[in-house]
């Protein structure tokens, strides 16, 4: 897989409203044997229906490992995504995976949502 290739991933897939857990996900481009390492990209993953941050990883590194990526989760938290008042709040952990950098988290949020108020804070669970 090429560097190119890894801009097709969406940075950021979120649910639409709501409180919901997320993980910080770096994907790696997997290189040809001889090549050095490959070009990586992190990514933000959030959806109401996980129980757990590893339901999310799982679900998430499954499907990039069909396309011929690895991953790593960097950690995790939980986002309220408020759509009718344009905020979302980034914040917490993961008791599996601890704390995702919540600022490069909120960064590649507020470049999909660029007319909301983004913010986080490493209070709360």
């Amino acid at each position: 897989m090429a560097a190119a290739d890894l801009a097709q991933i969406a940075d950021v897939d979120i649910d639409p409203h709501g409180v919901f857990k997320y993980v910080l996900i770096r994907v790696h481009a997997a290189p040809p044997s001889e090549a050095p390492a490959g070009k990586s990209k992190e990514i933000v993953r959030g959806y109401k229906w996980a129980e757990y941050h590893a339901d999310i990883y799982d679900k998430v590194s499954g499907e990039m490992q069909k396309k011929g990526y690895s991953c790593e989760c960097l950690g995790g938290g939980r986002i309220s995504h408020q759509s009718q008042d344009k905020k979302i709040h980034v914040y917490g952990y993961s008791m599996g995976y601890g704390r995702a950098q919540h600022s490069v988290s909120t960064e590649k949020i507020k470049a999909m949502y660029p007319d909301y108020e983004v913010t986080w804070a490493d209070d709360g669970y």
